[in-house]
């Protein structure tokens, strides 16, 4: 597996005090929908003692420079944050679903000696966390520890997809990122699929079929 390794040492204050079990990690996703490219989950537990950050949003309502300038706030004012990756052959193996919550788990266990519940962006929980989950539907809205962490997930990924288009500019990462747009299935149609597509996901899988000259394949 190429997740992060969830045992490292964790981002933030190192000493939390007997009072943080009642904080709360807020955990979201970047990257589930792309036919290319990594899976970020970002956990964010915010510091009660340190100035609280204004203008906070789903991470999909803000500009890439406000994402970018809220990516330093964040990581400076928590009392901890994590984010782990999982590339391209995990998600293939696993399956996308699977992969998030593997990602979920170990973001939250990165934290849970600082938090004492965690609140996950959706409508799942995954199995096995450290402590309390609960799913928000639609919690990069309304949660600030979630908006944070989709926040870090986002600019994690998108700096990623940046470096991936320096490998592979035929494909246009940089633009939109591993997402299906046109412009992305037609350049999977011209050049085939690189590495770093998912091969799990039926519009890379066919492009490389059609690439082969085989037609339609069986499910991955």
């Amino acid at each position: 597996m190429s997740a992060i390794d969830p045992l490292a040492p964790v981002h933030g204050s190192p000493v939390p005090g007997p009072e943080s079990r009642l904080l709360v990690a807020g955990v979201d996703e970047a990257g589930r929908g792309p036919l290319a490219g990594p899976l970020t989950v970002a956990t964010v537990v915010f510091d009660p003692a340190r100035p609280r950050i204004n203008g906070l949003d789903d991470s999909k309502q803000l500009t890439a420079a406000k994402r970018e300038l809220f990516y330093g706030r964040i990581t400076e004012r928590a009392l901890a944050w994590h984010v782990v990756v999982l590339e391209v052959p995990d998600i293939d193996r696993l399956n996308i679903y699977q992969a998030t919550m593997l990602g979920m788990r170990l973001a939250v266990e990165a934290v849970a000696h600082v938090a004492g519940v965690a609140h996950i962006d959706g409508n799942r929980v995954p199995a096995g966390l450290p402590c309390p989950g609960h799913a928000l539907i639609g919690g990069d809205g309304r949660d600030r520890a979630i908006m944070a962490a989709s926040i870090l997930a986002k600019v994690t990924r998108d700096r990623m997809m940046r470096e991936l288009h320096q490998t592979h500019p035929e494909y246009g990462f940089a633009v939109h990122k591993g997402y299906g747009t046109p412009a992305h299935l037609a350049a999977l149609d011209a050049h085939g699929p690189c590495p770093q597509h998912r091969h799990s996901f039926a519009p890379v899988r066919e492009a490389a079929a059609r690439r082969a000259g085989l037609g339609q394949v069986a499910l991955f």
